[in-house]
């Protein structure tokens, strides 16, 4: 039985690392110094106590709209803060006419807080002429061209979404340890090409910290109000598009953008904790996909260390894996990638602790309950 196992395991972290290989050869990214066409821009940014964050939130945005060659405005919606960004937002907003800052409306039943909040950003970004949509979490700071290239990539694919997927600033062990499962997650599961033209749900991953949408796509899709009760409402909102007809993929967004969101183990328990439950679709799938992962990356890492060849295979092929994708999404290297079955340990916690408190009905974020109100 447990040779049978340290064989299926690293059977299985070999395909993964082809799979990440492949992968990196082919990802899309947003290029430098790319001239999209001229249309209208609206970015559209939900905020709730983000006083941290306002300035160099908004300084990075507004940058980027200068390289912008149409008309670009920012839409932010401030979701009943109470820490100082209304007074912050509402001095950005004086001194800038393309900054509009609206008060957030209270989230009425079978909603989510945040998106509500995108919900209501998109009717503020109407535009009958089309254009583009992007939605911006104010923990990213972006590049001066990272609009401009973002929009480029989005228009020379013929795709209706692209996700560029920000760099994943880490810096506590913590952060090290599990950051990095991110990108690492779809870069060695999910055949890119493929998933950016099929229409099956389970080919979509998505990244809500920055999604370029085209405007008249978003709309035909039901927007955000068809993923109204959504925890992972980024990659629901792709499949909402793919669904409605549309093309959408995520994309390498290193160059364009970065984004540290957690500080320490209370933050990284806390963000995953509202949504790990939910990721994989159900209790049984989350069992199965969390059993799968241990088989592929303990398991051999353990057989290893008591002296088993097969074993040696498995953990190098996780490694190798890891190390492309930290290369490819200008993460850490070393020697942070050598603890991969560690990382996977720490995920595996992660996510019972988020099935434990979802069953209790315990779960908040940012002072709200994650349960959706009838």
């Amino acid at each position: 039985m447990w040779e049978t196992a340290v064989r299926s395991g690293s059977g299985i972290a070999v395909a993964a690392l082809l799979q990440t290989l492949h992968n990196a050869s082919v990802i899309r990214r947003p290029v430098s110094g790319a001239v999209p066409r001229t249309e209208a821009l609206t970015v559209l940014i939900p905020m709730r106590d983000e006083i941290r964050h306002v300035a160099g939130c908004m300084a990075a945005v507004l940058d980027a709209c200068d390289a912008w060659p149409g008309r670009a405005r920012v839409v932010v919606l401030d979701d009943d803060s109470t820490d100082g960004t209304s007074e912050a937002l509402a001095d950005i907003a004086v001194r800038d006419h393309r900054v509009r800052v609206v008060a957030g409306e209270p989230i009425p039943p079978g909603w989510l807080g945040k998106t509500w909040a995108c919900h209501q950003l998109s009717r503020l970004g109407a535009d009958d002429d089309g254009g583009v949509l992007i939605f911006l979490d104010a923990d990213v700071r972006v590049e001066p061209d990272a609009f401009a290239a973002s929009v480029a990539l989005l228009r020379e694919t013929g795709l209706q979404l692209v996700s560029p997927y920000p760099r994943q600033q880490t810096h506590g062990p913590v952060e090290r340890l599990v950051q990095p499962l991110l990108q690492w997650s779809w870069m060695s599961t999910l055949p890119l090409r493929l998933a950016e033209r099929s229409a099956r749900p389970s080919l979509s991953a998505a990244n809500g910290q920055l999604l370029v949408c085209d405007a008249d796509a978003y709309r035909r899709a039901g927007g955000h109000a068809s993923v109204r009760a959504e925890i992972l409402e980024d990659i629901a909102l792709l499949r909402a598009v793919k669904r409605s007809g549309g093309h959408g993929v995520v994309v390498e967004g290193s160059a364009v953008a970065s984004c540290a969101m957690y500080n320490g183990w209370r933050q990284v328990r806390n963000g995953y904790r509202k949504s790990l439950w939910s990721a994989f679709g159900s209790l049984p799938g989350t069992i199965a996909v969390v059993a799968l992962l241990n088989v592929a990356y303990v398991v051999p890492a353990v057989a290893m260390l008591r002296g088993s060849r097969v074993g040696l295979i498995g953990y190098l092929a996780g490694v190798a894996s890891r190390v492309i994708v930290a290369r490819t999404t200008a993460g850490r290297v070393w020697p942070d990638v050598l603890a991969h079955p560690l990382s996977i340990l720490a995920f595996t916690a992660l996510t019972a602790d988020s099935v434990v408190a979802h069953r209790r009905g315990s779960l908040t974020w940012r002072g709200r309950s994650v349960a959706v109100r009838r």
